[in-house]
């Protein structure tokens, strides 16, 4: 074969497999003209956003007239997987009516409205929306692309917008049309005018709150209290650490509180649990401000009180850590995450205290046998 020949051919499949990727992946350089269906709307003045780069989520819009906007969502079908896109009030799934689109296999796309009342399967009711749609379709131009293409009728849709992807291969079924659980999500807020999006400020809010707490009341205070059991010479880091855990703690409630006046969210039994925390951590710090001489007659007593409100405290931050989590709708990867922190320190802390037990045994034994050495 001729040189010019193999090179020809070289270059054909090097066109051909970058053309399939150009239609198999959506930006906001490409054209629309893959589509082959009508859109029942005009598309030259749409703006566009990546509005979940990790995913390849592309959404078009514009405003159509005085109570009518038009959008176009598009999202890759390779990921066998459903996607949705929500308008939410506050940027929280619950209480968002959502799009959802999928292609289990080519030609038998689907497209539903749900509102989203709740967390649990039940709570997510199909054919229910706050939005009023029209002229809603599923256009999959390829195998690996697809359109969600409606209108909503309202002056000002909301600029907090939430999207969702689901599991690898789980779809609604017919009848029922039940939505499995996502297992990716994120929310986000929109400038209609510029086309520009930025992470909603309340997912901030929420992961500042969730992180302070985790390191704060969680992770820190346990290190400490390592430190102050195992190293009792080192009294002083034991000391900072733990003053350290407090402030990082107390900042942590402080985002909570504030996050559930945004919200007016219901959560009174996260919120005292969160109190009670608080206030063992103070009288924590107020057994330091008052901690007698190691002579003193209460000093026992001084050490079963910090002791013990210090182990009560650090129980009420895992248990109320992990109902936060549940709380937030996290998933199972955070679950996962604190759990296996909190068992690497467990195991840590059952360790040194094996070892200090070991050696107080050995200190009890040798100096009995002192005692009973004849002179």
């Amino acid at each position: 074969m001729k040189l010019t020949s193999l090179c020809q051919i070289v270059l054909f499949i090097m066109l051909y497999n970058s053309s399939t990727f150009v239609t198999s992946q959506d930006s906001c350089s490409s054209k629309l003209m893959q589509l082959q269906l009508p859109i029942p709307f005009e598309t030259s003045s749409l703006l566009c956003s990546s509005v979940w780069p990790t995913h390849n989520f592309i959404l078009r819009y514009a405003k159509a007239s005085s109570d009518v906007w038009s959008f176009i969502f598009s999202f890759p079908l390779d990921t066998k997987a459903y996607a949705a896109i929500g308008f939410s009030k506050d940027g929280n799934m619950v209480g968002s009516s959502a799009i959802v689109g999928w292609m289990p296999s080519p030609g038998a796309g689907g497209m539903k409205l749900y509102y989203l009342g709740g967390k649990s399967q039940d709570e997510v009711i199909r054919d229910r929306s706050d939005l009023y749609v029209m002229n809603a379709s599923f256009v999959p131009p390829t195998d690996s692309l697809g359109y969600l293409i409606f209108q909503l009728k309202t002056t000002q849709p909301s600029t907090n917008l939430i999207f969702a992807i689901g599991p690898n291969g789980q779809f609604p079924d017919y009848p029922q049309y039940n939505l499995p659980k996502h297992i990716d999500q994120t929310s986000v807020t929109i400038d209609y005018s510029k086309g520009s999006t930025g992470e909603n400020s309340n997912l901030k809010l929420r992961r500042s709150h969730g992180v302070l707490n985790i390191m704060g009341w969680s992770i820190v205070m346990i290190i400490g209290s390592i430190i102050g059991r195992y190293l009792k010479e080192w009294f002083y880091l034991h000391a900072s650490i733990q003053a350290f855990g407090f402030l990082t703690g107390l900042f942590g409630i402080l985002c909570g509180l504030l996050l559930s006046n945004k919200l007016n969210s219901k959560v009174t039994h996260h919120k005292n649990i969160a109190i009670l925390i608080i206030l063992l951590a103070f009288l924590q710090v107020l057994a330091i401000i008052l901690r007698p001489g190691r002579e003193s007659k209460i000093r026992k007593y001084w050490n079963w009180y910090h002791h013990n409100v210090g182990r009560i405290l650090i129980i009420f931050a895992i248990l109320n850590t992990f109902y936060g989590l549940h709380l937030g709708g996290e998933g199972s990867k955070w679950f996962l995450a604190y759990g296996l922190i909190i068992a690497v320190l467990l195991i840590v802390f059952v360790c040194l205290e094996i070892r200090m037990r070991m050696i107080a045994r050995r200190e009890i034994r040798s100096f009995s046998k002192s005692v009973e050495m004849p002179y």
